[in-house]
């Protein structure tokens, strides 16, 4: 438990990355990883991460994002993308998938699926995509922490136009639109403004309302 607290005062949104530095590979999957195991409502992960390391393609995304410097500094830009709607064709790949692995079918299980074809499949794409797309935020929690166990920097990022984002990586056609952005690398010895500051969050008492 402390070493996570540990790992969790350390890190912090990184302003500077040292573009000479790339996170290395085994780091990635390890991140990558924890994210596919994370929780997500009904176990459907209903968002996909798109890993861009292509220095053409992140030079085109940085225009629309601020034209913050850990876009192109950055090894890695995780882009995490939801789907753009709940189908049945989607639903039943995520159930399938579980019968097939676990090697059985269970009562309760298929009627679990059976309620949310009814439901989801019968409201707007949009009111399915700000679903999806509050499940890709937890995977991103996920990433933070594992990001900070592995020693690497990273800044999560909501100030892109995502409709650009989209255009440039061709997610539409993927039936998926971007959330959220979390380049990776680690953090330069210079030109952080942030890096020595203290990291400041409100009390336990002024944050944890207990109810007993």
């Amino acid at each position: 438990m402390t070493n996570l607290l540990k790992d969790l005062e350390w890190r912090y949104a990184t302003k500077k990355m040292d573009s000479s530095l790339p996170v290395e590979d085994e780091k990635v999957d390890f991140i990558l990883e924890a994210i596919r195991l994370t929780a997500s409502s009904s176990g459907l992960q209903p968002y996909q991460v798109i890993v861009v390391t292509n220095p053409e393609l992140k030079a085109q995304i940085q225009p629309h994002a601020w034209e913050q410097s850990q876009i192109t500094d950055s090894s890695h830009l995780l882009v995490f993308a939801a789907w753009d709607n709940y189908t049945a064709e989607r639903i039943n790949m995520m159930f399938d998938l579980v019968n097939e692995e676990r090697g059985f079918k269970n009562e309760g299980w298929e009627n679990y699926r059976n309620m949310l074809l009814a439901n989801y499949t019968q409201r707007d794409a949009e009111t399915n995509y700000q679903h999806a797309a509050r499940q890709a935020y937890i995977g991103l929690g996920t990433a933070l922490i594992a990001a900070a166990e592995v020693k690497v920097d990273c800044t999560p990022m909501e100030g892109f136009d995502p409709a650009k984002v989209d255009e440039i990586l061709g997610l539409s056609k993927l039936g998926l639109r971007s959330v959220i952005l979390l380049p990776l690398g680690y953090r330069a010895t210079e030109g952080d403004w942030l890096v020595n500051l203290k990291k400041v969050r409100r009390t336990k008492e002024q944050f944890v309302i207990e109810m007993k």
